[in-house]
């Protein structure tokens, strides 16, 4: 994470989609406006096998040879969320089915089901005559492997092939039927099985299934996407030392991120703050309607640090990035003039070594006919092309920096996701939230953050870590969390891996004697009161043991508790009442914090300092004016 970044742009580009007397006028459009990467192929399997066996590379070749010639570096897709629908003759039963039964059929994209073996291998084998064709192209530059894994719920499939991978899966894990009726508790209400034949999905039952049933399916569900994906890998391996990328969505959490990365270089993902403020995000109408032209001030920088730590040595781009109004969310205004520049800066502050905008034109037919690009369907520029020319000229005049370690860090995890996703235990209750919240409060506070995985081990470096909602804590990070000052909770290790309650009770951390007893989940509205600084909102637990008392409620009950530099936070709190909690954590490890004003966030490199305003207005801080969507830098 400390070697200096070469910042470059990209953008996402579909020859198949356009006459071929334009490729040529667009590839030199391209490095004209500063775009040095190009990334196509991803959807196009229909054009390079029209049928089963026959190959038709040659327009590809053509456009391959058209991008190169320019100077651009591309970035070759496998097609394989896109299947063309012979392959549904081929195997009709590929499709992925939803929780009602229902079969997700053709007419659109990612129409498959990740357990069916046809597929999979069907998806292994058009990489590997990719990778055979173009894997030792020096004008390949990296591979992107699929498309947004999961995008559109398509993890979880209640298919035949699903149902028989899922029982293979389970005897695996399990070993005998007695050992799953035990972890699960089938004694209860008679569920107990005579063998894995028996046992099945967990969708259609007269109420919720056992939710140590339900979390296995989720557990298999993701081992399904990683198998898939390690098909692909192991297919393109074979013929090229090229990077390998996958492009992941936003608050898409059905899978484990980690677990993919872990066979590739480069984490990618595609970035739609707009989108993903009126989609993906619990806010009031306020905070939408105040943010409704930029995006959450968080959200983006977020996954940025997420993918960050998703990426091999820190490696991660923004495969797609939002260049003008999208089409897919409820409502979908335009970017405010400035922010496609600040979304662009904001990201290579985080780490991404390229910022790729979706798309090049936008295109005049199907399903994305609305969606924005930095050209209109007319050949006219949008108003994101301007920025994006801006960025460029800017990269230009900038040296190089190099992201360092924060002093603070976050710990996420993907099974405690669904972890609660399963079993909230109230309306409301999302563990993203909770983490979005948490990682929220240290961006007010001007900290920068790094993520990490659940199974990090080495916590050295870091004066402040923060753990909220892991729901069950690998001994490996256990012993970690002695080398700093750590924030745990709530709703921590407070469940085993299958999601059923340990005895004894959690959280059960080394040298701090507290117990969670008993759990309350609250409505709107509800809440306890923290006099004078903040309140506990939607969760709060009751804490029993000898643990130091550092927090309590105007009924004198516990609600954080400390011994040494490892506390114990046993509720969600309010805004007021997290910054009370940073601000307290981060003054008694010697870090320094600022309260910045509304909109306004900062990041820190080695060498720079990067301010952004997410306001609609302008904002002054540390002697600098900035105006609404405006970024700075200063060295430090």
């Amino acid at each position: 994470m400390s070697a200096p970044l070469k910042r470059a742009l990209g953008v996402c580009y579909y020859p198949e989609h356009w006459p071929e007397d334009m490729w040529a006028k667009d590839a030199a459009r391209m490095v004209s406006a500063g775009i040095t990467w190009v990334r196509i192929g991803e959807f196009a399997w229909s054009r390079m096998e029209p049928e089963p066996g026959r190959f038709t590379f040659e327009w590809l070749d053509r456009a391959i040879d058209v991008l190169a010639s320019a100077g651009l570096k591309i970035v070759l897709g496998t097609p394989t969320c896109t299947p063309p629908r012979w392959m549904l003759d081929r195997f009709p039963d590929m499709l992925a089915v939803d929780a009602l039964g229902r079969a997700r059929k053709f007419g659109s994209r990612r129409h498959y089901c990740f357990s069916h073996a046809g597929y999979r291998n069907a998806s292994a084998a058009i990489a590997d005559v990719l990778g055979r064709r173009y894997g030792q192209d020096p004008r390949i530059h990296a591979w992107q492997l699929d498309n947004e894994y999961g995008c559109h719920d398509t993890v979880l499939s209640y298919s035949e092939a699903a149902r028989l991978a899922f029982q293979d899966w389970l005897a695996t894990r399990y070993g005998t039927i007695d050992a799953l009726n035990t972890a699960w508790g089938n004694v209860f209400w008679s569920m107990e099985y005579e063998s894995f034949a028996q046992v099945d999905l967990p969708n259609l039952t007269v109420t919720e299934p056992n939710p140590s049933h339900a979390l296995a399916f989720r557990r298999f569900s993701s081992d399904q996407v990683v198998a898939c994906h390690m098909a692909q890998v192991d297919a393109l391996r074979a013929h090229t030392d090229a990077p390998l990328i996958h492009n992941y969505m936003g608050r898409v959490l059905d899978f484990d991120h980690f677990e993919v990365g872990r066979s590739i270089e480069i984490a990618s993902w595609d970035s739609y703050p707009i989108g993903f403020l009126s989609d993906r995000l619990e806010a009031t109408p306020a905070h939408k309607s105040r943010y409704l032209q930029q995006g959450d001030p968080d959200m983006q920088a977020f996954h940025h640090d997420l993918y960050r730590a998703v990426g091999k040595d820190g490696r991660w781009w923004v495969m797609e990035q939002q260049p003008g109004p999208v089409n897919w969310a409820p409502h979908n205004p335009a970017p405010l003039p400035g922010m496609v520049r600040l979304w662009t800066w904001e990201a290579f502050a985080h780490g991404a070594e390229v910022v790729s905008y979706f798309r090049w034109r936008q295109a005049p037919f199907a399903q994305e006919q609305m969606h924005s690009g930095l050209l209109r369907p007319d050949d006219a520029a949008a108003p994101g092309l301007a920025e994006a020319e801006a960025v460029a000229t800017e990269i230009s005049a900038m040296p190089e920096v190099s992201v360092q370690q924060a002093q603070v860090a976050l710990i996420f995890d993907y099974p405690s996701e669904w972890a609660w996703a399963t079993l909230p235990q109230g309306a409301g209750f999302t563990y993203f939230g909770l983490m979005l919240d948490a990682y929220r409060a240290l961006r007010k506070r001007g900290l920068s953050v790094d993520i990490l995985p659940s199974t990090t081990s080495d916590l050295s470096g870091y004066r402040l870590v923060l753990v909220p909602g892991l729901a069950t804590l690998p001994d490996s990070l256990r012993h970690a969390l002695g080398q700093t000052t750590a924030l745990v909770g709530p709703r921590s290790n407070c469940v085993t891996e299958e999601l059923t309650i340990p005895t004894p009770m959690g959280p059960g951390l080394p040298g701090l004697d507290v117990t969670v007893t008993r759990v309350e989940s609250l409505p709107p509205g509800a809440h306890r009161t923290v006099p004078g600084i903040g309140v506990m909102q939607h969760w709060v637990e009751t804490l029993e043991g000898s643990a130091q008392v550092t927090l309590q409620d105007a009924d004198g009950a516990a609600l954080v508790v400390s011994s040494g530099a490892l506390s114990y936070l046993g509720g969600w709190p309010d805004a007021a009442l997290w910054d009370h909690l940073i601000a307290d954590a981060a003054a008694r490890c010697g870090i320094e914090t600022r309260q910045m004003p509304e909109g306004l966030r900062c990041r820190e490199t080695k060498t720079h300092r990067f301010y952004f305003n997410y306001g609609d207005a302008p904002c002054e801080f540390d002697g600098l004016t900035l105006p609404a969507a405006g970024v700075a830098w200063v060295a430090i």
